[in-house]
């Protein structure tokens, strides 16, 4: 019986599985994205969310050093490490959590493996374009009042440019008469 046992073992023993989760983190700190199957998916953003949260925490240089250290611990990858502090640390330093998405990609043909694609929210063109669009202020605007009031600019335009025409016509025919 499995009762009160959170973790997903994934098929695997503990080394096993330790070895897999660095594997996918580095990917995932390395290339942004990745795609794989959904329960790796879910088990690798509890591993990788309080590492980017690590990142963060930089009072001062002894504690930004003791970070790198607890962070290279988990990952073992010097490129990774380098990757995450210097590119990720800085774009996400506003954000309360939340770091990754996982997006279902439906299933895998040969063995009918749910697939998924892990992202860093931070880093995706699509879903940030939206983001910066949302961070300008909108206008206030009343449909009600700016429709009527456009009916009167529209019926008061035409008006005017059709005066000075009605105007200029006889001076014409004055001149013609002469």
């Amino acid at each position: 019986m499995r009762h009160g046992d959170k973790i997903n073992n994934l098929g695997r023993k503990k080394a096993h599985r330790v070895a897999l989760l660095q594997n996918l983190a580095s990917q995932l700190i390395t290339h942004k994205r990745i795609v794989t199957t959904l329960a790796k998916a879910k088990a690798l953003r509890t591993y990788v969310e309080p590492l980017i949260t690590k990142t963060k925490k930089n009072e001062s240089a002894a504690q930004i050093s003791h970070n790198h250290r607890l962070v290279f611990a988990e990952l073992q990858d010097k490129t990774a490490v380098k990757e995450l502090f210097t590119v990720i640390g800085p774009k996400i330093a506003s954000r309360p959590g939340g770091y990754t998405r996982i997006l279902k990609l439906g299933i895998r043909p040969g063995d009918n493996a749910e697939k998924a694609m892990i992202e860093l929210v931070d880093f995706n063109e699509i879903y940030g374009k939206g983001v910066e669009k949302a961070a300008e202020p909108a206008k206030k605007t009343r449909r009600a009042g700016g429709a009527k009031k456009k009916a009167e600019a529209a019926e008061a335009a035409p008006v005017a440019v059709e005066a000075p025409a009605v105007e200029e016509t006889p001076a014409v025919e004055d001149k013609a008469a002469e």
